[in-house]
């Protein structure tokens, strides 16, 4: 998709349309201009198989439209219910279970909707409200949110200790997306295999977080 390749800035309308084996007119029957394009392509990412009735020429949307789609999805797409119940749990009686269901969570959400967040991600470069939108609220509240779990279960003595919980949290977040999502365009990856890369992944940040010898234990210091 050009908008992912070059980003919103420096996409055409000439580029998608030769993409499409459409000529530069033909493609303005569907559409008539880039904001509808964009627009179209994001409502395509995120629900590929059922798209609402459009008109047609779509028309540009209206201030804010594109912004509200993005924070709606965002919004109702991203629910992490095994990091959200592990907050919410004063006692924990196998962390290994607890952090690996958390760890597969995150990477089934962004290995299946990887579209999406790569036009999301890429076009926010361009577009400010859509920077903020994604990284400084959205993907900071997730960060955000595993920290504070990592930095619980290391203070119960259930994971090991780590220099800055925050950079761990990134850490975790930042592996799941390159082996779930980003390997898919390194051209240097094609032999890792997805349950290859899904299970390994799961394997070492369980190891690095988990100590070996910690059985399942309830956590007395907290009621």
């Amino acid at each position: 998709m050009a908008f992912i390749e070059k980003g919103y800035r420096r996409t055409l309308m000439t580029d998608v349309a030769r993409k499409l084996g459409l000529s530069h007119a033909v493609l303005y029957r569907y559409v008539e201009s880039k904001e509808a394009l964009f627009h179209l392509a994001l409502l395509y990412a995120m629900n590929p198989g059922a798209l609402p009735e459009l008109a047609v020429p779509m028309p540009a949307p209206a201030p804010g439209e594109t912004l509200g789609l993005v924070d709606q999805w965002l919004a109702g797409n991203p629910a992490f219910p095994a990091l959200g119940a592990a907050l919410g749990r004063h006692r924990c009686g196998d962390v290994r279970r607890e952090l690996g269901g958390i760890v597969d969570e995150l990477y089934a959400f962004i290995e299946q909707h990887r579209g999406v967040l790569a036009l999301i991600e890429r076009s926010a470069i361009d577009l400010p409200e859509l920077h903020t939108l994604y990284f400084a609220q959205s993907r900071r509240d997730l960060i955000a949110q595993l920290a504070r779990y990592l930095q619980d279960r290391i203070q119960s003595g259930l994971l090991r200790p780590v220099p800055d919980v925050a950079t761990a949290a990134r850490f975790i977040v930042e592996t799941i997306a390159w082996f779930g999502w980003h390997r898919r365009g390194d051209p240097d990856s094609a032999m890792i295999g997805d349950d290859e890369a899904r299970q390994t992944v799961r394997f070492l940040i369980l190891a690095a977080f988990v100590p070996e010898d910690r059985q399942p234990v309830m956590d007395p210091a907290r009621p």
